[in-house]
């Protein structure tokens, strides 16, 4: 195996080098969709798709990152090192899994080390029917103004503003009202859009083109950012449905020692979200049964996160900020969801690793 660190990039430009040579190297068919927009750095940015096995494979298993851009920076490290590791590639190969990589979901995010896409809008709460009215989220609206203040640092009047909020209806009510979605305003955070994006549809085309042939598909899109740093929570990440979250507790439980939660009883750290990713894999590939989940790994505590946020997005409405300022904010928004340590980094591959396994196993069982 590789050395962990060195599956770890420092910019979206190095993390995609190290993606595609590996690929490369191990012999992968590989297809680039580009980005209409450049990177931070003026590179070329694309949703680098990277598949390992047979085409014809009636078992796929896809392995995501940088649905959230800057959360990249963790999944690209895990792609890379997946793609080094022989052990697990035999493992594959054995089981007639097909492996199917999905390099930067939100390229513009990773690069520009912020959530949201080019289009500001938050991946994960795009996937709607924008035929049909969009849900609402009055405890947003109320919060809003406070979330995104005039100046930044907020005032000492903004946070003791946010804190009664926290104080009065909890802190997992604040999460739930900031993180959970909203289509109301275009510039705040965790916007959902009123329009498909480039990134909805390119994953589209994706899952088309690769997914048609396969009966049984399995998903793990990684993440970081929400729970106890270093823990990757296996969150379920597919329709309300008992026997779908009966067969990703069964593959994935370990025994108990990590147990799969779900949104919809209220297990998980996570709010209850809408607009979710994962609702494109049926859509696109209804011919297959379906089971994923979100690898969620944590990184500091929820309030830091949600600040960091706040400061990202302050700094996009502001370019006029000070570069101090701008240098600040973006380190708080990489130490928001990347934990620099060799320590955090095998936390993160070890049990990457195992849910990997386990995912081939329940394929291979299908």
């Amino acid at each position: 195996m590789m050395d962990l660190h060195k599956a770890f990039a420092a910019s979206y430009a190095r993390a995609r080098v190290q993606f595609l040579e590996a690929a490369a190297t191990a012999g992968m068919a590989i297809t680039s969709h580009n980005h209409p927009l450049t990177g931070r750095d003026g590179e070329v940015l694309a949703m680098d798709v990277a598949l390992d096995g047979s085409p014809e494979a009636e078992r796929l298993l896809v392995i995501s990152s940088a649905c959230h851009g800057v959360e990249g920076y963790c999944g690209s490290g895990v792609q890379v090192f997946a793609a080094h590791d022989a052990e697990w590639r035999a493992k594959t190969r054995e089981a007639g899994v097909a492996v199917l990589y999905i390099h930067a979901l939100n390229p513009h995010g990773f690069s520009w080390v912020r959530r949201v896409t080019h289009e500001n809008v938050d991946l994960n709460r795009n996937f709607q029917d924008f035929a049909q009215p969009l849900p609402e989220n009055p405890a947003y609206a109320e919060l809003h103004p406070l979330l995104l203040p005039e100046t930044w640092p907020p005032s000492e009047a903004n946070e003791a503003a946010i804190g009664r909020f926290i104080a009065e209806r909890g802190i997992d009510q604040y999460q739930a009202a900031v993180s959970q979605g909203q289509h109301a305003f275009a510039d705040g955070l965790f916007y959902g859009g009123t329009a498909p994006t480039w990134s909805n549809g390119t994953l589209r085309k994706v899952l088309r083109t690769h997914g048609a042939r396969a009966r049984h598909i399995a998903w793990i899109d990684l993440h970081t950012g929400l729970g106890e740093s270093g823990l990757g929570e296996r969150i379920f990440a597919g329709e309300d449905d008992a026997l779908a979250v009966a067969r990703a507790r069964a593959w994935w439980d370990g025994g108990g020692q990590t147990p799969v939660t779900s949104i919809y009883d209220g297990s998980s750290t996570s709010a209850r979200l809408t607009g979710l990713m994962w609702s494109a894999m049926p859509q696109e590939c209804p011919q297959a049964s379906y089971t994923g989940i979100a690898m969620e790994y944590g990184t500091v505590p929820i309030t830091e996160v949600v600040n960091a946020l706040r400061a990202d997005h302050w700094l996009h409405l502001h370019p006029e900020a000070p570069e101090p300022l701008r240098t600040a904010i973006k380190q708080q928004m990489l130490a928001a969801f990347y934990v620099d340590t060799d320590e955090w980094r095998a936390q993160i591959i070890t049990q990457a690793r195992q849910a990997m396994f386990q995912a081939v196993d329940g394929l291979a069982s299908s």
